[in-house]
């Protein structure tokens, strides 16, 4: 009844007033917190961020750098073998060494070696071909091992700044002798913060790390299967 009387009183141009003004003042504080974009997020995670990032970053370049590597090193190279099977039958040994340095690939390399020593003993062929292929597949397989250390360490960074968030919440808690909000929200943001942050990190170096040696092991079956096919060939007019 008091409310409907003062209603009434002010007038309904007062009363829409005042609750255009009481709803502004509740908005507010909703349309402030909306304006925090993710790099303000981020950086409200503290110092371990910055290590977290650098980690991101390295991850990055390692895979999209190998994976393109690997990608140009695993191209259809089928058509070489039988170019070289020709070439050899013909005796023409200039010409197929000549094709399998052009390729500029690590099955061209190969044979290239394997090539260069017909003539000698099978043994020592096959022995020169198995150590160009250790060596084709050790610059396969080159930073790919970074990716695992990463994927190791950037959840534990993640972790170090959930316990530094912890430290900061008690620590601000100490000084104001009071448990609210305002004293402890720091603290939460650095601890949630960098946890989600290294757990990304480390799970994306975790996946990119198996992409790489899935492709590395695709490359060794080829290599492999290759240097039997050319081995098979240096044998058939002895068979």
């Amino acid at each position: 009844m008091i409310l409907l009387q003062i209603t009434e009183n002010l007038g309904s141009d007062t009363v829409q007033q005042v609750v255009q003004q009481v709803a502004q003042q509740i908005v507010a504080p909703k349309a402030a917190a909306e304006q925090l974009n993710l790099l303000q997020l981020i950086l409200k995670g503290g110092w371990v961020m910055y290590p977290i990032f650098i980690l991101s970053v390295m991850a990055f370049y390692i895979f999209f750098e190998r994976y393109f590597t690997l990608r140009k090193a695993n191209k259809d190279e089928s058509s070489l073998m039988l170019q070289v099977r020709e070439l050899i039958k013909q005796g023409n040994l200039s010409s197929a060494v000549a094709l399998c340095k052009q390729s500029n690939t690590p099955i061209g390399r190969m044979l290239q070696k394997g090539l260069l020593r017909i003539g000698k003993p099978i043994k020592e062929i096959e022995g020169a071909i198995e150590n160009v292929g250790k060596l084709e597949v050790a610059k396969l397989e080159k930073n790919i091992s970074v990716l695992g250390i990463i994927a190791g360490i950037a959840p534990m960074l993640g972790f170090v700044g959930t316990i530094s968030g912890v430290i900061k919440i008690f620590y601000n808690i100490s000084l104001t002798d009071n448990i609210s909000m305002g004293s402890i929200a720091g603290g939460l943001y650095e601890k949630m913060i960098t946890s989600a942050a290294g757990l990304i990190v480390g799970i994306l170096a975790y996946i990119a790390h198996h992409i790489l040696n899935l492709m590395v092991d695709k490359i060794i079956l080829k290599l492999e299967t290759e240097s039997i096919d050319f081995i098979d060939l240096l044998e058939e007019p002895s068979k």
